[in-house]
């Protein structure tokens, strides 16, 4: 395969020629280290063996796109021909122009020690390599260690050599760094992060469950400053097992008939998860609710939204309509969260997390400002 053509194609698409990560995406050959993938199909998910198929693979390798790897605990490498895996992904390789993005918000520099969070293929680490020019300053870390075999083993194939740890991201941490990037997402900073944060380091990561990209510089009393990005990234969160804890299935389904509180939100159904402002929003919160959407009878627009305390709601738009009809239950009104942030946004004209304040504690307590707004995750 002449993959050269193809890299120099995504090169254009996610930097330009000026930008030090131009030669990066250019001169590093994604398709070695993503030889298998899974795609929808099947009622699940299944597996796509790139080499049975060279310019199909050239095409999706080097494309702007995200390529799932894993699937609950299962890994493309692994999956039967024909099989059809279900759940949730749990790991992949990054939409390229994703990773770029969030090694700039890096500030990586040659001389400078980085560790990578979430190996995933390998291919965040392979451009750091090449952008610090010596392998050694990078680390990059998994909790699963199939990812970080393969992905070593790969790496090692076209060149490059990272330090390659398999370990909890959220526990202790291999040395320390001048830079943390995560590729993963958290719900609360991990203190290690900032234990092993050198004097004046930074570091970047998303936070579960929103849109939002923190990056901050380390302070001298062991804690960090910093903001919330105005661009926007959403990751896998972390996670301890071989995969996530299972949707609230059951829920879901005890609550499909119920009419717990019956009202009327002036607004339509919204896909919060398209939303991005809106959604980071609801999640800070109420951190841990699940979004469902679907078609109701006659065409009309329906939502859900559930959380693991036992909360629930049910929003339907019918066709022609904007308001929706909301049912919903448990120990809190979650609906009425959601429309008390859709009611912010119009009354202000933007919501406030975007472009916050951020000052993190050496104990990794976070808390994000602006204006009067304030949030502590």
């Amino acid at each position: 395969m002449d993959w050269k053509p193809y890299a120099a194609s995504l090169a254009a698409d996610v930097t330009h020629p000026g930008s030090g990560w131009w030669e990066a995406v250019r001169r590093t050959p994604r398709h070695v280290l993503v030889e298998r993938w899974f795609a929808p199909g099947g009622g699940g998910w299944q597996a796509v063996d790139g080499p049975a198929d060279p310019d199909a693979w050239a095409g999706t390798a080097y494309a702007n796109r995200t390529l799932v790897t894993r699937v609950g605990a299962t890994h493309a490498d692994r999956a039967a021909p024909e099989q059809v895996v279900t759940g949730h992904p749990t790991s992949s390789s990054t939409e390229p122009g994703l990773v770029v993005s969030m090694l700039r918000h890096g500030r990586l520099a040659p001389g400078l020690r980085l560790l990578d969070l979430a190996t995933g293929s390998g291919y965040s680490a392979a451009l750091a390599c090449h952008r610090l020019g010596d392998d050694r300053l990078v680390t990059t870390l998994d909790v699963d260690p199939y990812l970080t075999r393969a992905a070593a083993e790969r790496l090692d194939r076209i060149g490059r050599h990272p330090v390659v740890v398999t370990a909890d991201g959220t526990g202790e941490l291999p040395g320390a760094f001048d830079r943390i990037v995560s590729m993963v997402s958290v719900s609360r900073i991990p203190a290690t992060w900032l234990s092993a944060l050198a004097p004046g380091g930074r570091l970047v990561t998303t936070i579960a469950g929103t849109g939002l990209i923190i990056t901050a510089d380390k302070t001298e009393d062991g804690g960090a400053r910093g903001r919330v990005e105005w661009d926007r990234a959403a990751f896998m969160a972390t996670r301890t097992g071989a995969a996530y804890p299972p949707p609230l299935n059951e829920l879901f389904v005890s609550t499909a008939e119920d009419d717990g509180e019956t009202s009327v939100s002036p607004f339509p159904v919204l896909d919060v998860m398209q939303a991005w402002g809106v959604w980071s929003m609801l999640t800070l919160l109420a951190p841990g609710i699940e979004h469902r959407t679907g078609t109701g009878p006659g065409g009309s627009r329906m939502t859900w939204m559930l959380h693991a305390d036992g909360s629930w709601a049910r929003a339907t738009t019918r066709p022609g309509d904007r308001t929706a009809t909301v049912h919903q239950g448990g120990p809190r009104r979650l609906y009425d969260l959601l429309d008390g942030v859709r009611w912010r946004w119009i009354e202000e004209g933007e919501l406030p997390v975007y472009g916050a304040r951020v000052t993190i504690t050496p104990e990794g307590g976070t808390t994000l400002t602006r204006g009067g707004w304030a949030a502590v995750l």
